[in-house]
């Protein structure tokens, strides 16, 4: 499972706030959404928000492996 734990941490620790993304970088709504419930996002928004941030994967992302019963 891959969790964005890292990106809501390092846009706090830069004091980056979502409407900053929303208002001055266009970012969209939609993706927001998805970034707050967990869902997919390409490859490119994750490239934007590395660009925006000036921030490596690690920070935006972190895979969690999900335990098999």
């Amino acid at each position: 499972m891959i969790s964005y734990q890292p990106l809501w941490e390092t846009m706090k620790r830069k004091q980056f706030t979502t409407y900053k993304l929303l208002r001055d970088y266009n970012f969209s709504r939609g993706t927001l959404d998805s970034l707050k419930k967990g869902r997919a996002i390409t490859t490119t928004t994750l490239n934007d928000i590395c660009k925006i941030l000036d921030c490596r994967v690690e920070e935006v992302l972190v895979y969690l492996p999900e335990h098999e019963e």
